[in-house]
């Protein structure tokens, strides 16, 4: 990514934060590995901007409005299905396939093979991208049939983003899955083609750390 300079915290599950130079973005928060509350750490004289990809537990926790009482000015881009009890000036919701400006980051939203969104960030001349729960979902209990409509929804998908530039993906890489725990992030690579992807969904479940580098390098 050349001379760009970005730091990414692995919080849990699917959550990450990631810093650069004028931004600290924060996404999917359910909770921390290991830290405490993460507002508790959030730079001075960058703007904070949280997200939250759909309303399952484990990518959305209520917690994260009660952040702007300690940190005034955060901004909230949230999936439109999520209902906050909190509402007013700095939060977003968003549905699929829309876009959004905020002090100079660029949002733009694509679809899930679950509910809610994915999301396509710009900032400081990175291009990011989170899945949220877009993925192929091929479930080793399910039916053919219903595999093969996922399959074809989860291409459908990938198909609107591609030729996209991304340089950091965060992706699900999913054990419960078993054998097809990679296949969508396999899939993702070849098609989009990102600089680094970084896997995520799997929880306390290290097999993935194991199995599955950290971040991989792809070259375009």
């Amino acid at each position: 990514m050349g001379n760009i300079e970005v730091k990414i915290e692995y919080l849990y599950n699917s959550g990450f934060a990631v810093e650069t130079k004028n931004y600290f973005l924060v996404f999917d928060y359910w909770k921390e590995e290991e830290g405490g509350d993460i507002s508790c750490r959030f730079p001075e004289g960058k703007k904070v901007v949280v997200f939250a990809s759909h309303s399952h537990g484990d990518h959305y926790n209520p917690v994260v409005l009660h952040w702007r009482e300690k940190r005034p000015g955060i901004e909230y881009v949230l999936s439109s299905e999520i209902r906050p009890r909190a509402e007013g000036e700095g939060i977003h919701r968003m549905s699929r396939y829309r876009e959004l400006e905020i002090d100079g980051l660029y949002v733009k939203t694509f679809g899930s093979t679950d509910i809610g969104v994915s999301f396509l960030v710009k900032a400081d001349g990175l291009t990011i991208f989170h899945a949220g729960d877009l993925n192929w979902w091929d479930w080793y209990d399910e039916t053919e049939d219903n595999n093969r409509a996922m399959e074809a929804k989860f291409k459908r998908e990938i198909a609107r983003i591609k030729g996209e530039k991304i340089d950091i993906a965060f992706f699900p890489v999913d054990p419960r899955l078993r054998d097809s725990y990679r296949l969508g992030a396999d899939y993702f690579m070849a098609e989009i083609g990102p600089e680094y992807l970084i896997p995520m969904h799997y929880g306390d479940n290290t097999f993935v750390r194991n199995e599955f580098p950290d971040s991989a390098r792809f070259g375009r």
